[in-house]
C-alpha cells in the first residue's frame, strides 16, 4: 500500500535537512517537547494551534499544510470537533474555502455535526465574513432540506441579507426565496427579516407585496408586543431585538399610509397618518421611546404636507418649505416631491429650487434608524434628475448656448420575435440654473 506524506514526515524531513533536534525545533516553534515527540511519533494528532507554530517555526506560508491537514482530520483519524472548529475559522480568516467545503461536506454526513457548523457560520457572519459564512449556511441548509426547520429558515435568512446587492433582479430573487422560509423563523428575527422584505418591495416599487409584507409585520409585532406587555413576560428577550418591539409597529403603520401614498390614494393616506402619530399605546418611557416617537410625529407632520401637496393643495407648498427647512434630512425628498408636483400641475417653484440649491447633489440621507434605503434612495435621485430637467426644459426657454451638451450615449438590442431593433438614447447635458431664467 502506497504511504501517504503525513505533516509529520514533513517535519521530520525539516529537521534532517537543517539537522535539528526535535528539542531544538519544540523550542524554536514554541511548542512543548514532549507533545512534538508524541505527534512525530504519531501518538498524537497535531492541533490547530500546533499546526500554526510549526508552520510558522518552519518559514512556510500559514496555509501551506491546510490541505494535508484535512486529510488527517477526516481521513487518518475520528474527526474531532475540537480540531476541526479552530481549523474552519483559520480557514475563513485566510479566505481557504476550498478546505471550508471540504471539511462542511464530509461532516454533514453525520447530521450531529449541523448545529455545530451552524453556530461557526453565525460567529463569520458576525465577523462579516461573508463568503465563508455563505459556504457553510448553504451547505447546512441542503443537508436539513426536508426537515423545515427554524435553523433551515435562519440559514436561508443569513443567506438573503449576505446576498442582497446593488442589482433590483437579484434582490427580487432573494426576497421571493425568503419569503418561504419567515414563519419559520423566531419571533426576533421573523421581525427583522419582514422588514428588510418590505424595504427590499418598496424600492422594486411592488406596493402589493410592500402591502402584504407590512400587514404580516404589523399582526406579528402586535401579538408579539402585547404578550411581552403581560405579567412575567415584560422584559424577557427585550435586548435581542435590533430596535424596540414598538417600533416595528410604528413603521407598518407608516408604510402602510406610504403605500397609499404611491397608488395616489393621498386621502386615505392623509387619514392614517394619525395612527402613526398616535402613542399612547406605547408602555416604554425611556430615552429611546421619546427619540423614536419624535421622529414619527417629524415624519407624520411632513406627510401631513406632503401627501395635501400630492393631492394638488397649492397653498401647503409656503409652510411645507418652511417645515422642511430646520429637517435637513427631508430637504431632498421633498424637493424630489415638489418638483414633480410642480410638472404635474404645471406650478412655479422656481423659488424653493433656488432656496435649496445646495441640496439638489446627491447625499446620503439618515434618520435615527440609519442610513435611508441606499438603492431607493439612488433610484429617487435619477428620478428627481429627470423631473428636474422636465422642469426647466418644458417651463424656460434657452439659447442655444445656455445648454452644453456633455455626451450621448446609444445602447439597443434586437428583438427576434418582433423583429425590431429597440434602444435608449441617453443625452447628458448641462443647464446652468443659478440665475434661474424667466420662462418666455
Amino acid at each position: 500500500m502506497e504511504h501517504t506524506v503525513k505533516i509529520r514526515d514533513e517535519i521530520a524531513a525539516y529537521l534532517t535537512k537543517h539537522k535539528l533536534s526535535i528539542n531544538q525545533f519544540a523550542i524554536a516553534s514554541g511548542i512543548h517537547s514532549g507533545t512534538l515527540s508524541r505527534v512525530m511519533k504519531g501518538q498524537q494528532a497535531l492541533a490547530m494551534n500546533h499546526l500554526i507554530r510549526v508552520t510558522s517555526g518552519m518559514g512556510l506560508p500559514e496555509d501551506y499544510f491546510y490541505n494535508m491537514y484535512v486529510d488527517e482530520c477526516l481521513y487518518d483519524s475520528t474527526p474531532t470537533w475540537r480540531r476541526l472548529r479552530p481549523f474552519l475559522l483559520q480557514c475563513a480568516a485566510l479566505s481557504r474555502l476550498d478546505c471550508i467545503e471540504q471539511v462542511v461536506q464530509n461532516l454533514l454526513d453525520n447530521l450531529l455535526y449541523a448545529p455545530l457548523l451552524f453556530e461557526v457560520a453565525e460567529e463569520l457572519f458576525e465577523q462579516e465574513n461573508w463568503q465563508a459564512a455563505a459556504l457553510i449556511y448553504e451547505n447546512v441548509g441542503a443537508s436539513e432540506k426536508y426537515q423545515h426547520s427554524e435553523r433551515l429558515a435562519l440559514c436561508q435568512y443569513r443567506l438573503f441579507l449576505i446576498n442582497l446587492g446593488d442589482d433590483p433582479q437579484g434582490n427580487l430573487i432573494a426576497a421571493t426565496l425568503l419569503e418561504n422560509y419567515v414563519d419559520k423563523l423566531d419571533e426576533v428575527n421573523q421581525l427583522d427579516a419582514l422588514k428588510e422584505l418590505a424595504d427590499i418591495y418598496l424600492a422594486l416599487q411592488k406596493w402589493d407585496k410592500v402591502s402584504e409584507v407590512v400587514e404580516e409585520m404589523l399582526r406579528v409585532a402586535s401579538v408579539h408586543y402585547d404578550l411581552h406587555g403581560e405579567s412575567g413576560r415584560k422584559h424577557r428577550d427585550h435586548k435581542l431585538y435590533k430596535r424596540p418591539l414598538y417600533t416595528y409597529i410604528l413603521y407598518a403603520q407608516l408604510m402602510r399610509s406610504c403605500v397609499y401614498e404611491e397608488i395616489g390614494d393621498y386621502k386615505t393616506a392623509l387619514d392614517m397618518i394619525p395612527i402613526y402619530m398616535d402613542h399612547s399605546w406605547i408602555r416604554e418611557d425611556d430615552e429611546e421611546a421619546w427619540r423614536i416617537k419624535a421622529q414619527y410625529i417629524d415624519w407624520g407632520t411632513a406627510n401631513t404636507y406632503l401627501y395635501r401637496l400630492m393631492d394638488g393643495q397649492i397653498e401647503v407648498l409656503d409652510a411645507y418649505v418652511e417645515y422642511i427647512s430646520n429637517h435637513e434630512n427631508e430637504i431632498f425628498m421633498a424637493l424630489f416631491k415638489i418638483v414633480q408636483m410642480a410638472n404635474q400641475y404645471k406650478w412655479d417653484v422656481d423659488h424653493v429650487l433656488q432656496r435649496f440649491a445646495d441640496y439638489i447633489p446627491y447625499r446620503k440621507i439618515y434618520s435615527i434608524f440609519g442610513e435611508h434605503n441606499k438603492f431607493l434612495h439612488e433610484k429617487n435621485y435619477t428620478q428627481f434628475c429627470s423631473e428636474l430637467a422636465t422642469y426647466y426644459l418644458t417651463r424656460k426657454r434657452y439659447k442655444g448656448d445656455d445648454v452644453i451638451m456633455q455626451s450621448v450615449d446609444l445602447s439597443a438590442k434586437l428583438d427576434s420575435e418582433q423583429q425590431v431593433i429597440r434602444g435608449t438614447i441617453s443625452v447628458d447635458f448641462e443647464i446652468a440654473i443659478s440665475e434661474f431664467p424667466k420662462s418666455g
